[in-house]
């Protein structure tokens, strides 16, 4: 292991958690994706460079004070992946393993409204609806193709997905780490994370689209103020991305799933270096961003991610429950965890465009849950 992993007290803390976490040599636990969930342990929260993260006292699993109670608005589905919102409230979802892509309204009627034919384990991933969707009528999906990971634009017109153009290609595939977050930031670009296949080497190769944060125009070209010219690389030294989000100012939030010791959320920001493999959790080197939440494999797995009402949310995978994070311009507080062990494992989560409520997506159906004659779910979660 080099020397800039996490420091040996750190690991030796989490050890319980090793055997089943997110290793480089387990393909079902590499995803980060372990099927038991390990019991409540503690979040951590920033810490000096150069040592271990500080454990924080043990989250309290109840809901909070700033969310309502949990109703189920859609059920049935497979493996709800990612969320989009249209301009007049409903959301399209993606269905990974199915490669339906779904129009759920705000009363809970599902329609499928087109599907792409995904090849490969990771399947049909992240959704962005375009911010011009009024004029252009512009979605953006990403999922696995025969021999990478791709991004395609469609028209939806009529409650169907036609015209597809593939704007991103060669992204690299694998049995694991495969990212396939999309979202549009607040200044128009569309953003995707993405994962290494397994192959450590290429989070730290900047010709490489994998183990990255990409930025892009709607044709799928670098945008002005992209750090290495006319490369889609916003940001590197990623394992697997799958949840991006933006506060009221502006800053941009990443998670990050962990190898056997430490999950993360990062500060992203142009041209910085995010250390895997070198680093996993905080390293201290100067030449390497650290985090500025981690928590062990056990409790977390991060997937989807959302800003709304003064936080993060972060649904959990193996974790099996919703992390609430205070954020305000890169500054994080205690995280508080949710509903855990409620409804199960949680990966996508995105906030209604008023802000006042979350639509939480369960992932009960792929391969690690323990699915109910309910599951998979869209939950809403109202925000006060």
């Amino acid at each position: 292991m080099p020397t800039q992993k996490i420091r040996a007290a750190a690991a030796a803390a989490a050890v319980l958690f090793a055997a089943s976490a997110c290793s480089g040599t387990d393909p079902a636990g590499a995803a980060g994706e372990a099927a038991t969930p390990a019991p409540p342990a503690s979040a951590t929260t920033p810490a000096s460079p150069g040592t271990s993260p500080t454990a924080s006292p043990p989250a309290s699993p109840s809901r909070p004070l700033s969310a309502g109670e949990p109703r189920t608005l859609a059920e049935n589905l497979r493996v709800p992946w990612g969320i989009a919102f249209l301009p007049d409230g409903d959301a399209l979802v993606t269905e990974r393993d199915t490669a339906r892509v779904l129009r759920v309204a705000g009363d809970g009627r599902v329609t499928e409204v087109g599907a792409v034919a995904p090849r490969g384990e990771g399947g049909l991933m992240g959704i962005a609806v375009s911010p011009g969707f009024a004029k252009d009528r512009y979605v953006f999906v990403y999922f696995t193709a025969r021999s990478d990971n791709r991004i395609v634009r469609y028209r939806y017109e009529n409650d169907r997905l036609t015209d597809p153009k593939v704007i991103v290609s060669g992204i690299p595939s694998g049995v694991i780490h495969n990212g396939g977050r999309l979202a549009f930031g607040p200044d128009g670009y569309l953003y995707a994370g993405t994962g290494e296949a397994g192959r450590t080497a290429l989070s730290q190769d900047r010709d490489s689209l994998g183990g990255k944060i990409l930025r892009m125009t709607v044709d799928g070209e670098a945008p002005p103020g992209n750090p290495f010219g006319d490369s889609l690389v916003w940001s590197y030294g990623h394992r697997n991305v799958q949840g991006l989000a933006w506060d009221e100012a502006g800053t941009m939030y990443a998670t990050e799933f962990g190898q056997n010791t430490w999950d993360e959320i990062n500060r992203i920001e142009p041209g910085r270096n995010y250390g895997w493999p070198e680093v996993e959790g905080v390293g201290g080197d100067d030449r390497y961003t650290d985090p500025l939440v981690t928590w062990s494999t056990g409790e977390a797995s991060p997937s989807g991610a959302a800003y709304a009402g003064g936080s993060l949310w972060v649904a959990a995978l193996r974790g099996a429950r919703l992390w609430q994070v205070p954020a305000s311009g890169g500054e994080t507080g205690e995280p508080r965890a949710l509903l855990t062990g409620e409804y199960g494992r949680l990966r996508a989560v995105t906030a209604t465009p008023d802000g006042r409520a979350l639509w939480v997506g369960t992932s009960n159906h792929d391969g690690r849950g323990d699915p109910d004659a309910a599951d998979d779910r869209i939950l809403v979660i109202p925000l006060e």
